[in-house]
């Protein structure tokens, strides 16, 4: 089966499906993987096929701005990507899997072309009861209020697409149709939607329509005979476990200002620390600190006292795999919800919003992070559960009994 997977956005919107993709190839399946240029070394690293979309995240203000601003940013962004989106649709392809950025673009591609879809979502979309949506990410209001925001989250989703929808549908020769009204279509047909996240971090909710499943985290690729630099092993040999901090495709151009923050802190609580470089551009030099760039996860994370993290969902799954408490630190988007559920787990500290980020405050949360038991503990109760689940097996088999249906 030729299966074309769709993701748009930062490396963290990405690179889970290079794991997932590099399963469907091992499971006898031909995997392509489409996704903006900034990504094409992750997924020819993977062994899948490459198709590039036109949009690019670099350069768009590392999502910082007020929300009507982050709303026009949202809109160009998938504007571009829609006007080159069908270009990566091969006429071969026997199964389209979209992300949740992909889907409203995707849904018009399947109904041209007759392509059967399915959505790969890396965070729960759908409006519940059990907790508020996962953008803008506030805090829990209530069953009602929960449900009200998650439709309006929605609402908004489909606002961003409405430029790009109008644009592609035309080119496919199909009549105008809003985004909400193809959603609504999906959601009354039932359309599958995997999730690929721990149900340590969020359960699937109990009221959630069919046909939305919750598999477990699909983890990125990466080479099983992949060592550390040599100099990462001599620092992390050298001394107590250190801290890592980083803030992934966040914060470009503060670099000089975290770095500061960052060194003060772990000085002040009296840890060695790992400033892995990212957008932002993180670099210190020191006996006790060390600045390294992109480093496996899943080598690095379990050598830690503690990490740092902006709480993408990638991030926080990783910490929490590794069973190490974190601190975080949300700049925007999903972010914030991912903070609240580690915090809730007791597997990190109340989330410091990044305009409040002080050396002070960082400092106050890694001395707890760290030296209070209860954090690791809930971390690694949390790891025991991921390790019961099997994320990327369990896609691969909800993907071939989709298509035998």
């Amino acid at each position: 089966m030729k299966i074309l997977i769709t993701a748009a956005g930062s490396r963290g919107d990405v690179a889970p499906y290079t794991g997932l993709g590099a399963a469907l190839r091992m499971a006898g399946h031909d995997v392509a993987l489409a996704a903006t240029a900034a990504h094409a070394h992750l997924v020819h690293t993977a062994g899948l096929e490459f198709r590039g979309l036109p949009a690019d995240t670099r350069g768009r203000g590392g999502g910082t701005g007020s929300g009507r601003e982050l709303m026009r940013t949202a809109a160009a962004f998938v504007t571009e990507l829609g006007r080159g989106f069908a270009d990566a649709v091969g006429d071969d392809t026997d199964l389209l899997l979209l992300s949740a950025t992909t889907a409203p673009l995707g849904w018009h591609l399947t109904e041209a072309t007759g392509t059967p879809s399915a959505g790969v979502y890396l965070q729960p979309t759908a409006p519940t009861g059990d907790f508020p949506p996962a953008v803008p990410g506030t805090r829990s209001l209530g069953r009602l209020a929960n449900r009200a925001t998650g439709r309006f989250a929605l609402r908004m989703v489909d606002r961003i697409h409405e430029p790009a929808v109008a644009e592609l549908r035309d080119r496919l020769g199909l009549p105008p149709l809003s985004p909400s009204a193809m959603r609504r279509r999906r959601e009354q047909a039932d359309w599958p939607v995997l999730h690929g996240f721990s149900t340590a971090l969020v359960p699937r909710p109990s009221d959630w329509r069919p046909g939305l499943r919750v598999v477990g985290t699909w983890w990125p690729h990466h080479d099983p005979g992949g060592r550390l630099p040599a100099e990462l092993e001599d620092f992390l040999r050298a001394g107590p476990r250190p801290v890592l901090i980083g803030f992934g495709s966040m914060a470009s151009g503060d670099g000089e200002r975290l770095s500061e923050i960052a060194v003060r802190a772990l000085r002040r609580a009296g840890l060695r620390g790992i400033l892995q470089s990212g957008s932002a551009g993180l670099a210190a030099d020191g006996d006790d600190v060390l600045t390294v760039g992109d480093v496996p996860h899943a080598l690095l994370f379990p050598r830690l006292a503690a990490v740092v993290h902006h709480a993408g969902a990638g991030t926080s799954a990783a910490a929490l795999r590794a069973g190490v408490p974190a601190v975080t630190v949300p700049v925007t988007g999903d972010q914030p919800f991912w903070a609240g559920r580690l915090a809730v787990l007791g597997a990190a500290t109340e989330p410091v919003p990044f305009p409040s980020l002080t050396a002070e405050r960082l400092a106050d949360a890694l001395d707890r992070v760290v030296h209070q038991r209860t954090y690791a503990e809930a971390a690694t109760a949390a790891a025991r559960h991921m390790a019961t689940e099997d994320g990327t097996g369990e896609a691969v088999k909800a993907i071939e009994e989709l298509t035998r249906s």
